[in-house]
């Protein structure tokens, strides 16, 4: 899919140098964040009822191209130049650096959270996968006031999970008796896996009327009987980044609960390195490029 020459990078966040005479949001000097799309039809219905993200003409942050033919370039660039419709302001007492992943990873697990109605207290979520995702997903469900499980397949990651994240719980699902321990306990499930695994076993730990939300990026089919759906009423529900107006509303949040992602600041000099170090699992848990700070000539 990839078109070259690309430069990439879609959770980006830096301060305003220029703006357009006809920009009334922001002005120089402002610090901003802009995420995955830069550009929608404003047509249809999506666009129309604040859910760009699902339009069919929406325009990807880089290796895509605009209206006019040419490329969308991304973070990773020395300067981007974007519709202030979709660039966001960065509030107060949130770094630069901390808000950048939450253009992706935060506003992900905020948006599902907020449309199917989980945002009240004293729900009980799991959150399937620890990454870049997951450990966003525990915070901002304990910032709701949910009680958070954590589901991995082994056991290495529970003291970051519960030590660091603060989950209430964790469960290793290939240990049958800790799963049969939390079956029919949780109210919905954010499944940020990225890779293809059985779904039974996680249905079985929703209640009645859970829902198991999908946000890993699966090409291949994923497969359920559906007696695990029917018996009790479960959904298996798909979701897809967030728009504008949620990704504002989820910075404010994340300022106002002084939550923030972990993170390791590289330079572009280190860039092929962090990529190794991401194919062996070693970072906790984005690695954030200072493309301002390095030398791009």
């Amino acid at each position: 899919m990839s078109n070259y020459p690309m430069v990439p990078g879609h959770e980006v966040t830096g301060e305003v140098e220029e703006v357009g005479s006809e920009v009334e949001r922001f002005k120089v000097g402002d610090k901003v964040g802009v995420g995955c799309i830069v550009g929608s039809c404003g047509e249809c219905g999506c666009c129309k009822g604040n859910i760009e993200q699902y339009c069919n003409k929406k325009v990807w942050s880089y290796n895509d191209v605009y209206a006019d033919g040419k490329p969308t370039q991304g973070g990773f660039a020395s300067t981007m130049v974007v519709n202030q419709k979709f660039v966001m302001p960065i509030p107060p007492g949130l770094a630069l650096e901390q808000a950048a992943p939450l253009l992706c990873a935060g506003v992900t697990v905020y948006s599902p959270l907020k449309h199917n109605g989980l945002t009240e207290k004293g729900l009980k979520g799991g959150i399937l996968g620890l990454g870049g995702v997951g450990h966003m997903g525990v915070q901002i469900a304990k910032a709701m006031g949910h009680h958070v499980t954590v589901i991995s397949s082994s056991d290495k990651k529970r003291e970051e999970a519960v030590q660091h994240l603060g989950a209430d719980a964790y469960v290793v699902s290939t240990n049958a008796e800790q799963m049969q321990g939390a079956a029919e306990s949780l109210d919905y499930i954010l499944d940020t896996v990225p890779a293809v695994h059985p779904l039974e076993p996680y249905l079985s730990l929703l209640k009645v009327g859970g829902k198991l939300i999908v946000m890993g990026v699966i090409p291949a089919p994923l497969q359920f009987v559906t007696p695990v759906l029917m018996l009790g009423r479960k959904s298996i529900v798909g979701t897809f980044i967030g728009s504008i107006e949620e990704t504002e509303e989820m910075l404010k949040f994340c300022a106002e609960k002084g939550l923030s992602s972990m993170i390791e600041i590289v330079k572009m000099d280190y860039v092929n390195t962090a990529m190794e170090r991401l194919e062996k699992n070693d970072v906790r848990y984005r690695f954030v490029v200072n493309v301002a700070s390095s030398k791009l000539d």
